[in-house]
């Protein structure tokens, strides 16, 4: 009789096409199901229903209070999806509220508990950082297997010690390279349906959040517009400051130069219509999008909050929020001059660098079954 795969609980929360849920799943897609097989914790106000997809691969769905309706009915669904299905591994991507749910596991006996961080913080988000310095040694405290996406979210979760130590496994946020390759055909028609073909194009991927510091784009893309009327920003995302984004852009006269996509599926032909690629964030662990756009080989301007891991390419360039927004700017015409977007093939540095899918979950595969071995 073949033995059975190994079933991790992926436990991730509100599932609203993020880079963690996207990083989650991308391991999924490709990982070995005859070794590993994932079943996945995921809030039931989630704006993505990944039921069916999830199910085709064999894996399952379990849709739970979220944690800041119902704190103690959160906890309640995670032991009964542990007392009745006897998981060996947890594997919980929620960063510091990870806590509540990695508490429950301990008290029910699961051996191997992971703790993956994804994140960092801002000193900007007070009362956030409050909660996340708060529950941090807790949530290390009732994990006993430490994961991150970089060394910055790692010193940032675990300390310094833990990473030289090597009690920290870096988990790179890799991707299927040749779905995010530049397209030229895809690039000419998107370029079309939307009557932008001989636009400038500059791009954003997020969730509309304070992280992600949608203010500071409206702030530079305005200036930019100023000087180059045939720019336009395309935004795609969702999240709690979406209307409140879309109202200023409104305010400030650029509700004809930008166009807000939404929440999308198909995130990977979008890339291939933009010249210029933004991500002003306040903060990050280490930003999915930043991988996925240099896949597509787009020009990337990044702010220097941002882990310095993410320079895996030649495209990348780094500004600094604090200084005046001209240095932004002098960067945006450089690319601006160039006008037409060149065909950049990045995936021999980007699976150099360990950011090829295939490979990452291979390892991540044996990391799952070495773990499972050692209980034996």
């Amino acid at each position: 009789m073949d033995k059975q795969p190994i079933r991790v609980l992926q436990i991730i929360g509100k599932f609203g096409g993020g880079g963690v849920e996207s990083v989650v799943l991308n391991y999924y897609r490709h990982i070995d199901k005859s070794k590993i097989q994932y079943d996945f914790v995921i809030h039931n106000d989630s704006k993505i229903d990944i039921t069916a997809e999830v199910q085709s691969l064999g894996g399952r769905i379990y849709s739970i209070t979220p944690y800041y309706k119902n704190l103690f009915r959160f906890m309640l669904d995670i032991h009964s999806i542990l007392k009745n299905n006897k998981y060996k591994i947890v594997h919980c991507n929620m960063n510091t509220i990870s806590f509540f749910a990695l508490l429950v596991a301990w008290l029910d006996g699961v051996p191997i508990r992971i703790l993956h961080n994804h994140s960092t913080s801002s000193p900007n988000e007070r009362k956030r950082n409050a909660i996340k310095f708060f529950l941090k040694p807790f949530a290390k405290l009732f994990a006993n297997k430490y994961f991150a996406c970089s060394r910055l979210a790692a010193v940032w979760m675990y300390g310094k010690k833990a990473l030289i130590h090597k009690k920290v496994q870096i988990i790179n946020n890799a991707v299927n390279l040749e779905r995010y390759r530049f397209n030229p055909n895809i690039r000419r028609d998107l370029r079309q349906n939307l009557k932008i073909e001989n636009k400038f194009v500059i791009g954003h991927v997020g969730r509309f959040m304070f992280p992600k510091n949608h203010e500071f784009i409206l702030k530079i893309f305005y200036k930019f517009y100023m000087r180059h009327k045939d720019s336009v920003l395309i935004l795609i995302g969702d999240g709690p400051l979406y209307s409140e984004i879309k109202q200023k852009a409104c305010k400030m006269g650029l509700a004809e130069a930008i166009i807000f996509l939404g929440l999308r599926e198909d995130v990977a032909n979008w890339y291939n219509i933009m010249d210029l690629f933004v991500l002003p964030s306040h903060y990050e662990g280490l930003p999915v999008v930043g991988i996925e756009a240099q896949a597509n080989g787009i020009p990337i301007i990044v702010s220097d909050k941002v882990t310095k891991e993410l320079s895996i390419t030649n495209l990348i360039h780094f500004e600094s929020l604090s200084e005046n927004i001209d240095s932004w700017i002098r960067f945006m015409e450089k690319v601006y001059v160039s006008k037409n977007r060149e065909h950049c093939n990045t995936v021999y540095d980007m699976q150099k660098a360990g950011f090829d899918i295939n490979t990452e979950a291979d390892k991540l595969k044996k990391i799952y079954l070495d773990l499972e071995k050692n209980l034996d």
